[in-house]
């Protein structure tokens, strides 16, 4: 078994990011809001090939403004303009924090449950020659692979 990742953050550490993040949340909490899995499907939305149309736009709308819709409030427009463009950054900050965090915590629970499941192989072989506390152990663990049975009734063992 490789062992690709080997870490240790002191605690420290842990909580130092935890107080940094909640001050992150709590200096954003007034400007965010959060949408319905509904809101996200049905939106329109702004990507990478979108911005500079959008840019360009606002250009126009300031400079050539009789063509402006009666309906589109161009102060609302800046507004939506400049949230999106300080956000951005942002956004690809914390993406990559979480696809670096994401992946790490990944790799060290596939670590962990992997020297889990050889502990617990380990303990089953040692309980089926009757080996001492074996059996006992065993018992405990197994409960993590019982399954219930299609009709109902009580558990299904592996």
């Amino acid at each position: 078994m490789e062992n690709r990742i080997s870490i240790e953050i002191p605690a420290a550490d842990l909580a130092a990011v935890k107080a940094a993040l909640q001050q992150v949340q709590t200096i954003l909490a007034p400007y965010v809001i959060a949408l319905t899995p509904e809101q996200r499907k049905t939106i329109p939305k702004m990507s990478d090939g979108t911005e500079p149309f959008v840019e360009k736009v606002m250009d126009y709308a300031e400079s050539n403004s009789q063509f402006l819709p009666p309906f589109v409030d161009i102060a609302e427009l800046q507004k939506d303009w400049s949230a999106i463009s300080g956000l951005m950054p942002l956004l690809r900050t914390v993406d990559q924090i979480k696809d670096t965090l994401s992946d790490t915590a990944m790799m060290a629970g596939s670590e962990a449950y992997v020297g889990a499941l050889s502990y617990y192989n380990s303990v089953k072989q040692a309980a089926k020659v009757n080996a001492p506390d074996a059996k006992a152990i065993y018992e405990d663990l197994r409960k993590r692979f019982e399954r219930r049975s299609r009709n109902g009734n009580g558990p299904q063992s592996e």
